[in-house]
C-alpha cells in the first residue's frame, strides 16, 4: 500500500546539475572537462547543465546512468520535479481556478457515462479503475 504524497513543496527540488556539481563530481574527482569527454558531449552542455540552464534530456540521463552506475529515471525523475515545481509557480493562480471533473453516473445501466464530455469521463473512470488494481496488487 502506497502513501500519498499531497502536500506541495515549500522549496524548489534541487536542479540535477546542482547535483551533479556538488555531489558526484567531487566524489569521483571529475572536473567539467573531464565529465564531458567521459560522456560524449560538449564542455559548454555540461557547464549549462551545473549552472541550471539545461534540462536533462533523455539522452543525457542515459549517458549520465552509464557513466555513474545509477538508473536513467534517477536524473530524469529529478529534472521532472524541478519541471513541475517552475509549472507550478508559472500556473499556480491558474490552477486554483480550476475545477475537478468528477465521473458521471451511467444512464439505464450502460456503460457509457451520461453525455457529459463523454471521452475524458470514460479515461478519467479507466484510469481510477487502473489505479484501484494496481493498489491490490
Amino acid at each position: 500500500m502506497s502513501v500519498p504524497n499531497t502536500r506541495q513543496m515549500k522549496r524548489r527540488p534541487t536542479h540535477p546539475g546542482e547535483m551533479l556539481r556538488e555531489d558526484f563530481m567531487p566524489d569521483y574527482g571529475l572536473t567539467v572537462v573531464g565529465l564531458a569527454e567521459s560522456v560524449g558531449v560538449s564542455r559548454q552542455s555540461i557547464n549549462e547543465l551545473l549552472r541550471g540552464r539545461r534540462a536533462v534530456s533523455p539522452e543525457m540521463a542515459l549517458r549520465l546512468s552509464c557513466l555513474f552506475g545509477n538508473a536513467a529515471e534517477f536524473w530524469l525523475n529529478a529534472q521532472r520535479a524541478v519541471d513541475l515545481w517552475d509549472a507550478a509557480q508559472a500556473i499556480g493562480h491558474d490552477m486554483l481556478r480550476i475545477k475537478p471533473l468528477r465521473v458521471a453516473e451511467h444512464a439505464n445501466g450502460g456503460d457509457a457515462p451520461v453525455a457529459v464530455a463523454t471521452l475524458p469521463l470514460r479515461r478519467a473512470a479507466h484510469s481510477h479503475r487502473w489505479a484501484a488494481q494496481a493498489r491490490s496488487r
